[in-house]
């Protein structure tokens, strides 16, 4: 299993267009990909379950990756919010 801390860093949190997109990328692979807050744990394929969170500017969460593809989901969800200013 991977386990990534990351910082939220655009303005509007992670709601909506960010969440969107997150959950967008979560989907293009097979691994099981979960994100935690505290003891809130969401599939993060889902964009109900993502927006729950209510994860705002500087707020800070963890991805878990567990799957065959974990090592591309890791690289693949770590551009995404890198090129697109989610969270670092």
């Amino acid at each position: 299993m991977i386990k990534q801390k990351y910082t939220v860093i655009t303005e509007e949190g992670l709601h909506a267009r960010p969440a969107t997109i997150l959950v967008e990328k979560a989907s293009e692979y097979e691994s099981d990909i979960v994100l935690v807050n505290g003891d809130r744990k969401v599939n993060a394929k889902s964009i109900m379950g993502v927006m729950s969170l209510g994860l705002g500017q500087n707020d800070s969460f963890y991805i878990q990756i567990e799957g065959n593809d974990a090592e591309e989901a890791s690289l693949g969800i770590k551009n995404l919010f890198k090129s697109e200013g989610i969270a670092e």
